[in-house]
């Protein structure tokens, strides 16, 4: 018999909305205990692991959901994308909650940035443009535009619903996967601001994806009951792997923990799904949440034994499970 499934390490409540987003940062100099960041209505709340308690609020969205949250090197530095249009730049050390810099993105969808470090203090910043099939990929610190990538006239794609930017190694050129309205997956070369390969990978809106760029191979989700898994061939085309059946429809959101052992799905039927990487085998269900699961994050600390995953809900709560010892 197959063990039951675990119940959580801790929950996080307080909240008093949906949460949208969650990314933990472990970075820092002090012993190796991570801080979470979840994004819910108007607010990112910067989360204490040991005590279990939010220890700051930052409030820099006019109350709208924060739906993106990233921290740039350390966790001083944040990033955080709310349904206000506005992605704000956030300066955390010593204590401070202030708003150094912000951009607009002018969409009005729920499509999450990417964020990728292409040098020391430099990184590429993707996002949905105004134009509603566009994706505007951005330089940061300077915010100056890299490219704006459209499709081709008369491709009715539908919008960009999620987006990975991601390169081999720090030597190899940055690439951009997006996944739209329309199903297809799209793998733009940046430097040439062209698309370099598409792809349907499901007949609904891709609601999410996650790429290994070590392996070739992705993952997307969408409000289907299947999971749809491809690769990327040397010739950099797109090439369907295949799919995986889920019992329930509904993905918000797919994550591959760092070490590509295992990935975590959220899904919209309460429960967070977690399969091995290499054959999508399943192994475990994880049930808590009494409404749709809409995001998921593995923790990086350094030991790997302590690493954790956590889940955010449109039920208010946060879950973190530690599957490491089970996996």
């Amino acid at each position: 018999m197959a063990p039951p499934p675990p119940d959580p390490e801790f929950v996080l409540r307080g909240t008093s909305a949906a949460v949208h987003t969650l990314h933990f940062s472990c970075g820092g100099q002090e012993p190796d205990f991570p801080v979470l960041f979840s994004g819910q209505n108007g607010f990112v709340h910067v989360w204490n692991l040991k005590t279990h308690r939010v220890d700051t609020a930052l409030d820099g969205h006019g109350r709208k959901s924060v739906y993106w949250v990233e921290t740039m090197d350390a966790k001083e530095r944040l990033l955080s994308q709310g349904r206000d249009q506005r992605i704000c730049l956030w300066d955390l050390a010593e204590g401070r909650t202030s708003v150094t810099d912000s951009v607009f993105t002018e969409n009005v969808g729920f499509c999450r940035c990417s964020l990728l470090k292409v040098a020391q203090g430099r990184w590429l910043l993707a996002m949905a443009a105004k134009s509603l099939e566009e994706v505007q990929v951005l330089e940061l610190p300077s915010k100056t535009s890299v490219c704006t990538l459209k499709p081709e006239v008369g491709a009715k794609l539908g919008m960009p619903m999620c987006l990975k930017l991601w390169q081999l190694d720090s030597a190899s050129q940055p690439w951009l996967l997006a996944g739209y309205e329309d199903g297809s997956v799209i793998l733009w070369n940046l430097s040439m601001g062209k698309a370099a390969s598409q792809l349907v990978c499901h007949q609904e809106p891709v609601m999410s994806l996650d790429f290994d760029s070590e392996k070739a191979k992705g993952i997307s989700g969408s409000s289907e009951k299947v999971l749809s898994i491809w690769s990327l061939n040397e010739q950099q085309n797109l090439q369907f792997h295949k799919t995986h059946e889920l019992i329930n429809a509904g993905i918000s959101d797919i994550t591959i923990r760092s070490d590509r052992k295992i990935l975590a799905t959220a899904g919209w039927d309460h429960r967070i799904r977690i399969f091995g990487w290499k054959k999508m085998k399943p192994l475990a269900v994880l049930d808590y949440h009494t409404s749709t699961v809409h995001c998921v994050s593995f923790s990086d600390h350094r030991n790997l034994s302590e690493r954790l995953l956590a889940a955010g809900s449109k039920d208010h709560r946060i879950s973190v499970w530690s599957i490491y010892a089970q996996t």
